[in-house]
Order: structure tokens, then C-alpha cells, then sequence
């Protein structure tokens, strides 16, 4: 498979321990990758770079082998962007800005523009200056998918969406998955990232600390157990000797990191009523990596 997307040594450093600091990474065609963080981790700079907005940089990013800080025209022609901080020109409507986008790309059939905004529940001919935060998230979705770019660079993009229409979005990037886009998808949302990515990039203070597939992820994660005692004296004792999450009166979360027949023996002794598996979603492994 070729490289979409390549970031070698990437460093923009704003002083004070802000920036991004020697990221390397590259992303294959057909990917959905996931880039997950805190705010202030240096997601949405990283992208910045990609797209040429920052170029005082040191390091090299490439998007379909050309360089971010020279070939910003190209890059431009190749992806579907949505940014964190949505800016429309407020004096048109939501249509307008369709067509003009559609006529500097030079396309005729807004076919399929129609088709999203329908699928959003998007009312295009609205001011843009009269629309709510969600119905500008619509737009800015409607405008990075419209063209069907080989593409798609997203960041933030279920911010200020219902569940329904996260839902629907997710719906979308598959869709593209299937047809052969490349996305590189920066989100808060780990449902969106646990149904779309097939590998996840983390980054914290500027630096990256993993890059895994999800699968990866999954495999590597604690095995959980919520066991309920028949007793509170029960659930006591065991708690002194374990290290536990009190859930209530007689259950107890226990994070397993030895042999399953060591606990099992543990609990011989106690009055036990039920022991039941429960699986990490990946926030739970993301705040593995993130402490506190």
C-alpha cells in the first residue's frame, strides 16, 4: 500500500513546552486513523501543518507526496477539510457557499451536496450568520464530503452534532472508508473513533506516546470483573486486600493483572453472588496512557 499522508521529525515549538516536538508518522491509502488527545495536546496544530496553514516549522509533513509548506494549492485540490474552528463568510447562505465552493472546484453536479444536506436535515438557504453552532457543524460536513475527495482531514467533526447525527456522520465516514478515502479523524467522541479507525495515534504535551492499531489496543487492556458479595462484610474484607472500585453496597469493580484462577481461589472465602466480565471501551485504555 502507498503512503497518503507522511509526517517526518515534525516539530513546531511555541516556547514554554507548547508545539509539537519530532512527530513521526505516516498513514497508507484507505486508512481511517484516529488522532485522540486532550485539548492543548497539539492535534489541531498538526494539522494545521499538514494543510500549509503553519509554515514556520522544522521537520517535513507530505500529503500525496507533496510538501505542506510548498505545494498548499495541491494539497488543497486533493482533500475534504473540516476544521475545529468553523469561520464561513457570514454574508452568504449555506448554498452559496456550496456553489462557490463547487465552481473553484470545478464541478457541475451538486448532486450529492443536495443529497447531504438532506441527510443532515440541513436548510442550505439560511443566512450562515443566522445559523447555530450545530447547523454550521452540518455545513462544514457538507462541504468537506461534497466533492468526494481521496482525502479527508477531520478535525473535531461530531462537535456541536446530537447523537443522530453523530450517528449519521459516522455513517458517512464509512461510506468513504468503503469507496476508498484516506481519513485522518481528530476526535473527543471515542464511539466515533472505536466505529470508524482502524488505528489510533495519541498524543500528549506535543508527543506522540503510542501508535497502535485499535485491535492492539484492546488486546493489551486490563480485564475487568464486577463481583458482588453476598454481604457488605464480605465486600470490606476484600477490598483490604485488593485494589478495588466500590461500586455499591456489595459490589466492587477489580481490575485483574495476574491469572484468572488466582482470583477465582481469592474468593473461595467470601460470599460470593455473581461475578461478571466487563470489557474497557477505549476511553477507559485512553485514560491508561493519560493518568489523571
Amino acid at each position: 500500500m502507498s503512503k497518503v499522508i507522511e509526517v517526518k521529525n515534525l516539530t513546531m515549538d511555541y516556547g514554554q513546552g507548547k508545539g509539537i516536538f519530532d512527530l513521526n508518522f505516516s498513514i497508507e491509502k484507505g486508512e481511517i486513523v484516529g488522532f485522540l488527545g486532550p485539548n492543548g495536546a497539539g492535534k489541531t496544530t498538526t494539522i494545521r501543518v499538514l494543510l500549509g496553514l503553519i509554515k514556520n516549522h522544522s521537520g517535513e509533513s507530505l500529503i500525496s507526496t507533496y510538501n505542506s509548506k510548498k505545494d498548499q494549492i495541491e494539497i488543497q485540490k486533493l482533500i475534504g477539510y473540516l476544521p475545529g474552528e468553523i469561520n464561513f463568510i457570514d454574508d452568504l447562505d449555506g448554498y452559496q457557499l456550496i456553489k462557490l465552493i463547487a465552481d473553484m472546484r470545478n464541478i457541475h453536479d451538486l448532486s450529492y451536496a443536495e443529497s447531504l444536506l438532506k441527510r443532515f436535515s440541513l436548510k442550505p438557504k439560511q443566512p450562515i450568520k443566522k445559523m447555530s453552532k450545530g447547523m454550521k457543524q452540518k455545513l462544514g460536513i457538507v462541504l468537506a464530503f461534497f466533492t468526494k475527495p481521496e482525502i479527508l482531514i477531520l478535525d473535531e467533526p461530531s462537535s456541536g452534532l446530537d447523537p443522530l447525527m453523530q450517528q449519521s456522520l459516522i455513517d458517512l465516514i464509512l461510506e468513504h472508508k468503503k469507496n476508498g478515502a484516506t481519513i485522518f479523524l481528530s476526535s473527543h467522541i471515542f464511539e466515533e473513533v472505536e466505529k470508524t479507525c482502524t488505528r489510533v495515534i495519541m498524543i500528549k504535551t506535543g508527543k506522540i506516546i503510542t501508535d497502535k492499531p485499535i485491535s492492539d489496543l484492546k488486546q493489551q487492556r486490563l480485564k475487568a470483573y464486577e463481583i458482588t458479595f453476598g454481604n457488605s462484610k464480605d465486600l470490606t474484607s476484600f477490598s483490604k486486600d485488593h485494589q478495588v472500585t466500590i461500586k455499591t453496597e456489595l459490589s466492587c469493580i477489580y481490575n485483574l493483572d495476574h491469572d484468572l484462577n488466582t482470583l477465582l481461589k481469592d474468593l473461595t472465602q467470601y460470599d460470593v453472588r455473581d461475578i461478571a466480565r466487563k470489557d474497557m471501551i477505549l476511553e477507559e485504555i485512553f485514560m491508561q496512557y493519560y493518568g489523571d
